[in-house]
């Protein structure tokens, strides 16, 4: 019966036949995340189904608690859920449900009748509910527990649920359903005779915005397959961009998950974002807004195969880029969330030029130089306290805590026992230096200078880069270490991933990565089950929960590895991704890509459908066996 079931649904769709490009194709990645989520409770929620920048999503129901139809939709800014299910076949039975690449799909009974029902977004406020059914037979939909707080309206077709603080969802329904009023509800009659329809299913915030999107919505279901056909081709066309035909299955898999990941938190801009972004993760409510050096990374890894959303993703934090040249932490729909106490560590020209490599595009260059070269001479006036060229993490507010936020690693061991030091009104630096910063900034010079070169621009910045691997490079212990701004100057004897670092930014000599890999190959320090931990794994203040004390977090892992890539160690760095590939708990099959995971037995943990582990898999893909 699946067999069938799938075979009918696919011609129903008009779906494209597989033509022997191996795994290029959305049809080859069935049940990419496990989203199964029955509502039971206004703000409970995990990962869901969302697309395009959309603010609304839904999940599968669980096996224990079936839904007739998809749950939802879920408001990804308010926390609520609108319905149980929000159009459901009364009657219906679940047989079967999965989740493709920008698809969720059903198949249900009715009396002996099978019904199929695929989901996909269109924009970013509507997605599209095709329902076929093979037997023609006469059926009915109504709202599965519509939400208390909610109003219910109709008017001819369309079924309005609101609202949220103005927010809404609207469900237009073709001509030929009759639709009628009950109670709090509705109920959406389809005669006999009817073998395929589609429904809009829209999330809009204000009454303008309904009014428009009455408009937009009859255009789509006046001819729903144009919609439907771009996004199986937008679809398609990221994975054709990613997917390679020398890589195992298991690892196509990762990657295409990994772009799955990243496109359910793109998020459309509204309220204080001025601009589309990715957020960290849409599964939990407090990183429903966009980080500094977050969004460097998701724009990275999305550069190889969704370039213009990646532009977008970096202006959305340089539309909050202070007069002195300052990017701030995070910011949020809701502006009076933003963080101005920290900065983040300087990516964005990396970013930026990942974003030029794979388009060559000289006039996006040309946008962000000048922003780009503002925030690079913010660090060295701000952050560098005895002005020795050699900067400090800080704070606005001279608050060690914003400081830790500041280089991204919040718990850090290396910071226990820092003090703050004051260099100025709203400045203030940690009382050591350190050299993941040094080391991102002399990498963020060179590409400064490489675009003043493409632009054709005088370039006059001094150059500190020869100060960074000598001074930060311990000979005693053969690794690099942060250093306090003591007499002595002495060495932050924590090994650590801030010590990869100038092996990714490419800045220490070939005698001091000799060195470093007495340490880095060392089983019982980084050379772990899953490799590169945040901590050497036998210091003992190692915490395999601690956050930034002990657990892996793939952006670190993806440094190390392209470390060796760039001495020359590529058959090591393939080793080293295979452990990643392969030792990570699920993380072929349907479970979510976390935040972090352990470093002895590749267990999930913290945040799930994280973005940054998502684009540092996709970037490991991108550089395996290169």
């Amino acid at each position: 019966m699946k067999t069938k079931s799938i075979a009918i649904l696919t011609m129903g769709l008009a779906m494209l036949s597989m033509d022997g490009m191996a795994q290029t194709t959305r049809q080859e990645y069935k049940d990419i995340l496990d989203i199964q989520l029955t509502p039971g409770a206004p703000r409970r929620q995990n990962g869901c189904f969302t697309d395009m920048g959309s603010w609304m999503g839904f999940t599968l129901s669980e096996k224990e608690k079936p839904a007739a139809g998809f749950c939802g939709p879920f408001s990804i800014y308010y926390r609520n859920w609108y319905a149980r299910s929000l159009v459901s076949l009364i009657d219906g039975t679940v047989q079967e449900q999965s989740y493709y690449p920008g698809e969720i799909r059903m198949s249900l009974k009715k009396d002996g009748a099978d019904f199929y029902e695929s989901l996909q977004f269109v924009d970013a406020r509507t997605a599209l509910l095709t329902v076929t059914n093979p037997s023609k037979v006469p059926f009915t939909f109504t709202a599965d527990s519509i939400s208390t707080r909610a109003n219910v309206s109709r008017c001819k077709n369309r079924v309005t649920i609101g609202d949220f603080y103005g927010e809404r969802v609207i469900i237009d329904f073709p001509q030929e359903v009759k639709v009628t009023d009950t109670d709090h509800n509705y109920l959406a009659a389809v005669p006999r005779g009817v073998e395929q329809l589609t429904i809009a299913i829209s999330l809009v915030e204000q009454d303008t915005e309904a009014s428009v999107q009455h408009v937009h919505t009859a255009s789509l279901l006046a001819n729903p397959k144009v919609a439907l056909d771009e996004n199986e081709k937008r679809w398609n066309g990221y994975l054709k961009k990613v997917i390679r035909d020398d890589m195992p299955a298991e690892y196509n898999r990762v990657a295409a998950k990994s772009i799955v990941t990243l496109l359910s938190n793109w998020r459309a801009k509204r309220g204080a974002l001025y601009h589309d972004g990715i957020v960290p993760s849409h599964a939990v409510g407090y990183f429903v807004g966009c980080w500094a050096w977050d969004c460097w990374r998701f724009s990275a890894g999305m550069a190889s195969f969704f370039p213009e959303l990646a532009k977008d993703n970096i202006r959305v934090m340089f539309d909050y880029q202070q007069p002195d040249g300052m990017i701030i932490d995070c910011i949020y729909p809701d502006a009076s969330e933003n963080n101005y106490r920290d900065s983040k560590p300087p990516l964005a020209a990396w970013a930026v030029n990942e974003i030029y490599e794979h388009t060559q595009d000289l006039a996006f260059v040309k946008e962000m130089y000048p922003k780009l070269l503002k925030y690079h001479k913010w660090w060295y006036e701000k952050r560098d306290h005895d002005k020795n060229h050699i900067c400090e993490f800080g704070s606005v507010d001279g608050t060690l805590e914003a400081a830790a936020w500041e280089s991204g690693m919040d718990n850090a061991i290396r910071f226990d026992g820092t003090k703050m030091l004051q260099n100025g009104k709203d400045a203030w630096s940690t009382d050591q230096e350190s050299v993941d910063l040094n080391a991102y900034l002399s990498l963020e010079y060179t590409l400064l200078k490489k675009f003043a070169g493409l632009l054709g621009e005088t370039f006059d910045l001094p150059d500190y880069r020869g100060l960074v691997a000598d001074y930060f490079f311990d000979q005693k212990d053969g690794f690099f270490y942060d250093r306090r701004l003591d007499a002595g100057r002495s060495f932050v004897r924590e090994a650590g991933c801030e010590g990869y670092i100038p092996f990714w930014a490419n800045i220490a000599t070939p005698k001091q990565f000799a060195k470093a890999r007495k340490l880095l190959d060392n089983k019982k320090k980084f050379s772990t089950f899953i490799p590169f931990p945040t901590i050497a794994a036998d210091n003992p203040k190692y915490n395999p929960q601690g956050y930034w004390r002990g657990p892996i977090w793939l952006d670190q892992t993806y440094y190390g590895i392209k470390g060796y890539r760039n001495y020359g160690e590529k058959k090591k760095a393939d080793a080293y991704t295979d452990q990643v590939f392969r030792n990570l708990q699920g993380i072929s099959a349907g479970t979510p890509i976390y935040e972090n995971y352990d470093t002895h037995t590749g267990k999930p943990m913290q945040a799930s459908h994280f973005s940054w582990s998502a684009a540092c898999l996709i970037m490991m893909y991108n550089d395996y066996g290169k």
